[in-house]
């Protein structure tokens, strides 16, 4: 198999640098949506699309056995890329900075190679979901009836990590990934002249109390030896030098690796908030959103992919003493519903970060993950 994987390499990278060119948005991966779909029908897969607008659902039906879900995300971030690379991202202001284009086309790249097979039982789903980054693209998935037309036993899903090397996979059952919220807070006083403070209500002083107290919240309310992250991340108010506003906004983001701390940060959010009514006279708002839950994998599975990177051939680093990441992902809304696995694999020394305009993704990466999928559906298939 390994070297079937070296063979198509070429392809491969051919694939990942034409998506990471054409990067698209949460819900308006079109094009993306069109690619996997065309290269899927040239595998023989039977092809499902609409599911949350774009996704694609391919499947690989050998007949009697057990049914394996491998999931790849295909959304770009909102972001101008500053690299050089020759095939850099041709849509202004949008660029694959997460290696979702690296994902899909791993996805790909093993829906390719399992459909030359005819030695295993079962069916393989290959879910490729929109709108991972931030819109929870698969509970619109679920929502839609991901799991009820294309049942799973189990479920997989992969991502890249930068800073580490290609060779190195980080497997561990449990929490893997925080959970994600967000919260809003509108602060509406009176507006006035800069000079007549007092005949005015002004929100900047209670906004400025706020950040204040919010991070305070995570040293002072959440236990030590719990993780958790409490960012603001912008406040706004006002326009010029001599008018008081009427109001200040403030918004920002909450992680947790526990659902009770996950619930602590949001009485304690509402708290704060409520309390600059009494102490300054304003009015507010707090609008607080769930995101993602926290990503917590199942101990047989995990126990899977520990075996799959152990057997793939390969001189892969298996690593499961790592500390959770204090990222999220919403393949947690999978493994709400199915036993499954959320893995690492590295992406190489020389990346820019996760996120970031420099970002790149290395496409040594490509023919590892290929490999792995390709071993786990081989052994969940087989019932190695």
């Amino acid at each position: 198999m390994n070297k079937l994987i070296k063979a198509a390499d070429k392809a491969f990278i051919e694939w990942r640098h034409h998506l990471h060119a054409y990067p698209e948005l949460a819900y308006q991966e079109h094009r993306t949506s069109a690619f996997v779909t065309d290269r899927l029908r040239e595998f023989g897969c039977e092809v499902h699309t609409g599911l949350a607008e774009t996704g694609v659902v391919g499947i690989l039906d050998f007949g009697e056995g057990p049914t394996i879900g491998i999931r790849a995300d295909m959304d770009a971030l909102p972001l101008r890329e500053k690299t050089d690379l020759p095939y850099a991202s041709r849509v202004d202001g949008v660029m694959h900075a997460c290696g979702h284009d690296g994902h899909t086309t791993m996805a790909l790249g093993a829906a390719k190679l399992l459909a030359e097979r005819n030695d295993l039982r079962g069916k393989i789903v290959f879910i490729f979901q929109p709108a991972e980054e931030n819109e929870g693209g698969a509970k619109r998935m679920l929502d839609d009836g991901l799991f009820h037309q294309h049942p799973v036993d189990a479920v997989f899903g992969l991502h890249n990590l930068p800073g580490i090397p290609v060779e190195e996979v980080w497997v561990k059952a449990g929490v893997v990934s925080a959970s994600f919220d967000t919260f809003e807070i509108q602060i509406k006083g009176r507006g006035g002249h800069g000079a007549m403070p007092e005949k005015a209500l002004d929100p900047i002083p209670a906004a400025a109390s706020a950040v204040l107290s919010l991070n305070t919240i995570v040293s002072r309310d959440v236990p030590p030896l719990a993780s958790a992250v409490l960012s603001v991340c912008s406040v706004n108010a006002g326009s010029t030098f001599n008018v008081i506003p009427d109001e200040a906004r403030i918004t920002g983001s909450c992680r947790s690796l526990d659902p009770e701390v996950q619930l602590l940060m949001q009485r304690r959010i509402g708290s704060v908030v409520k309390g600059l009514e009494a102490s300054f006279g304003v009015q507010t708002t707090c609008e607080l959103t769930e995101c993602y839950p926290p990503v917590i994998n199942t101990p047989q599975e995990s126990e899977l992919i520990k075996t799959v990177v152990r057997n793939a051939g390969r001189d892969l680093v298996l690593r499961e003493d790592f500390d959770p990441l204090m990222g999220s992902e919403d393949f947690s809304f999978f493994l709400q519903q199915r036993p499954g696995c959320f893995f690492v694999i590295g992406n190489g020394m020389e990346s820019g970060p996760l996120h970031s305009p420099t970002y790149q993704f290395d496409d040594a990466a490509l023919p590892i993950g290929v490999g792995l999928w390709v071993e786990l559906a081989e052994r969940y298939l087989s019932g190695r």
